[in-house]
């Protein structure tokens, strides 16, 4: 049970890799909160983490994009639970338009969501956490390796490797560890309602397709003291995609 009496946030956790990674964490002791835009999938996820054996949850309903929304979150966690020991900052979405097609307030969206979302909860971590703490954030193989139509996406999600080191550096004198994942083609719905993969542009082998649950389990391990010499790294998850690309 490494996570016996933590506190984890996870946003993005009514669905996909988020909802996997709460369970995850849960069943190993995390007490858990699930950050989302719904309340009704906010509920329902959370009594699929209670049968997967998590002793507390709570949705809290925020948009990762709204800094002070953000904060109510991290205070409502700190009202409810005493203390905050993991964020996993899994909250994402994409957009497929040809650059030239894009305005600034489709980037503003993305960025808001993908890169600020990400780096709010950094803050309210670093100002809440206590040593011993860990953020993981959640990246892509877009990062590094990317296809067309998804610019603001692919920057989105390089910026958060950065900000990943960056944190890290900042993170290590304060006693709280930050690390990042890049999963690639995992079963979820934003791989499959991706139009580039609708329309064979970006191709998928199967065997290429991980299940959300792959990724939980490095997330899990990120966060846990199994990895206390882990710092600032972005562990790809991606059953050696990259590597072909």
């Amino acid at each position: 049970m490494r996570f016996q009496d933590k506190v984890a946030i996870v946003t993005g956790g009514a669905s996909g890799i988020g909802l996997a990674t709460a369970k995850r964490l849960g069943s190993e002791g995390a007490r858990l909160v699930l950050v989302g835009r719904a309340q009704d999938k906010l509920d329902q996820a959370a009594e699929q983490c209670r049968a997967a054996g998590a002793p507390a949850v709570w949705g809290s309903v925020c948009d990762v994009a709204d800094e002070a929304q953000v904060a109510a979150a991290v205070r409502g966690t700190l009202e409810r639970f005493g203390r905050l020991d993991v964020v996993v900052n899994n909250a994402g979405v994409m957009q497929f338009k040809p650059l030239e097609e894009q305005t600034g307030a489709d980037w503003q969206h993305v960025l808001g969501v993908d890169l600020l979302g990400t780096f709010f909860f950094i803050k309210e971590a670093f100002l809440h956490m206590k040593p011993g703490g860990t953020i993981v954030n959640v990246s892509s193989i877009h990062a590094v390796e990317t296809s067309p139509l998804v610019a603001s996406y692919a920057a989105a999600k390089a910026a958060v490797n950065s900000l990943t080191r960056s944190a890290s550096l900042e993170g290590k004198p304060k006693g709280i560890r930050v690390n990042a994942v890049l999963p690639g083609a995992i079963d979820t719905p934003m791989l499959w309602d991706n139009p580039n993969v609708k329309s064979g542009v970006e191709k998928i082998d199967p065997a290429d397709v991980g299940r959300p649950e792959d990724v939980a389990a490095t997330i899990a391990y990120l966060a846990s003291d199994d990895a206390a010499f882990v710092q600032g790294a972005a562990v790809r998850v991606d059953g050696g995609r990259l590597s072909q690309l």
